[in-house]
């Protein structure tokens, strides 16, 4: 079977998606698993974040939805990075990325692509994270036929509330087509513990859906922008962070549930 696919998703943007990808994948990756991390999202944070310039690169995530299935082997040599000092692998986006509607129109299975071509590279890893776009569409659906599981992250204020009946009516919708049901679970993120607000979100949260909740809440922490400024992750900056240690305990819960 090897690596478990963790799709992470959210159609609100600004909801710590990208941070959580990046960190929850460095944190997995300091517990000594062999991560890689595919950037999904046109606006490609997660490369940039890292300082893989999609521009500069000769090939990008893009390439293995546009080719055939017999090139995907020769594709993953060229398209799987690594930076010195990092303990994982990453695949870059690409702004092209957001042309795939109209170039994958007629295409036949086209909502499986990167599934087949991820089924090739499972084998080399314990944990794939996809880093989602923040809208519906072929990338997002290919995001979770491809996943075994679903992370939402969900900022601790009420309009995410909101963002988050739109996500479940996707879902709702998606299982009606997909060969089994969408496996989610959800992170809280943002929280700041003196807010009554963010508390009172949290409570509504845990309330509504209980065991599709993690444990972990991921507090503010100035360490996050710090890092991504460096083009870091929060441990290379401070381990001993209250963020870092917020996803050192998501990542126990993610190897906790196989």
């Amino acid at each position: 079977m090897g690596a478990k696919v963790i799709a992470i998703a959210n159609q609100k943007g600004g909801v710590g998606k990208t941070t959580t990808t990046l960190s929850l994948g460095a944190a997995l990756a300091r517990k000594g698993l062999r991560v890689l991390i595919i950037d999904l999202d046109p606006h490609a944070c997660a490369s940039v974040h890292l300082r893989f310039y999609p521009e500069e690169l000769d090939a990008t995530v893009h390439d293995l939805f546009m080719a055939e299935p017999a090139a995907y082997g020769e594709l993953w040599k060229r398209i799987v990075r690594r930076n010195e000092g990092q303990d994982w692998d990453v695949v870059a986006a690409s702004i092209r990325l957001s042309e795939l509607e109209v170039d994958l129109k007629n295409r036949k299975g086209k909502g499986a692509i990167l599934q087949d071509a991820v089924s090739l590279v499972r084998d080399r890893y314990d944990y794939i994270l996809l880093d989602c776009p923040p809208h519906v569409g072929i990338l997002l659906v290919n995001a979770l036929v491809a996943a075994d599981l679903l992370v939402i992250p969900i900022q601790t204020d009420f309009l995410a509330l909101h963002g988050l009946k739109l996500l479940f009516d996707t879902i709702r919708v998606l299982n009606k087509v997909l060969p089994q049901p969408v496996r989610y679970m959800a992170l809280a993120t943002m929280y700041d513990r003196r807010a009554k607000a963010c508390t009172r979100v949290l409570e509504l949260l845990g309330r509504k859906l209980g065991p599709r909740m993690f444990a972990s809440v991921i507090g503010v922490d100035t360490r996050f922008r710090e890092a991504s400024a460096q083009g870091r992750v929060i441990y290379d900056i401070d381990p001993a962070s209250r963020g870092a240690k917020g996803y050192e305990q998501l990542a126990d819960e993610v190897t906790a549930l196989w």
